[in-house]
């Protein structure tokens, strides 16, 4: 099986701001560049931080309104010291959250999550920035046709990881949800064939009707095997 990773799906040669970037200049670089955010580098394009547009909109919300609407509106000394900033290197989120071109695009989806992110640089292994990746990058394996992930869920997940006959289970897929129908050896197969094929790209979901031939789950060497479909296994006298 194979899956993209960050490398397949980041933006490569990515605009940067320096720590001494004017203020109006980090503007420019998004109006220019149809972008909304830029990693902030250094000398030896190791990324330091991120400036975005919500770090410069910071600074037109401290503006006095001039109805006079906003009067109660306040920022930690922090968050004033940030809006009131005049280069990227005072505006910047730091340090950088960073990924690497060989990371899978759900470790990538868990980092953005759990720092509550929408973009990352991506480092090589010296920690030079060779790339940037966002969510809606992460999202284009939800653009992979029905088909795709259908022959590759038959031949990569069924054929020749598990070794399935391919008469063993249907397989069908509809706007990314898989469902499985037919029957296995081992009832502890199931939980494998659906875990395995969740983890293909672009799948949402997969529903199953499997049915099974041998009751394998918590066997004890010392009893008979249950077999069938439904029903408790009784034994013949």
């Amino acid at each position: 099986m194979q899956h993209r990773t960050v490398h397949d799906v980041m933006t490569q040669g990515v605009v940067t701001a320096r720590i001494d970037t004017p203020f109006k200049e980090v503007a420019g670089l998004f109006h220019r560049n149809d972008i909304t955010a830029v990693p902030v580098v250094d000398d030896r394009d190791h990324p330091l931080g991120m400036v975005s547009e919500a770090d410069l909109l910071r600074n037109e919300a401290i503006q006095p309104d001039p109805e006079g609407h906003l009067a109660g509106y306040r920022l930690s000394p922090h968050e004033r010291a940030r809006a009131e900033a005049e280069t990227a290197g005072a505006l910047m989120s730091s340090p950088a959250v960073t990924a690497r071109p060989d990371w899978s695009l759900v470790e990538t989806a868990r980092v953005m999550d759990r720092k509550r992110v929408k973009r990352l640089p991506v480092v090589d292994e010296a920690g030079r920035l060779v790339g940037i990746v966002s969510r809606s990058d992460l999202l284009q394996v939800f653009l992979r046709h029905d088909a795709a992930i259908r022959e590759e869920i038959i031949h990569d997940v069924l054929g020749q990881t598990l070794w399935l006959t391919p008469s063993a289970v249907e397989v069908s897929v509809h706007n990314g949800i898989v469902t499985l129908a037919g029957r296995v050896e081992q009832k502890s197969l199931i939980p494998i064939v659906e875990r395995l094929c969740r983890s293909v790209d672009g799948v949402v979901a997969v529903h199953h009707t499997l049915g099974y031939t041998v009751d394998d789950t918590g066997l004890d060497l010392g009893k008979p095997l249950v077999r069938g479909l439904v029903g408790p296994f009784t034994p013949h006298h």
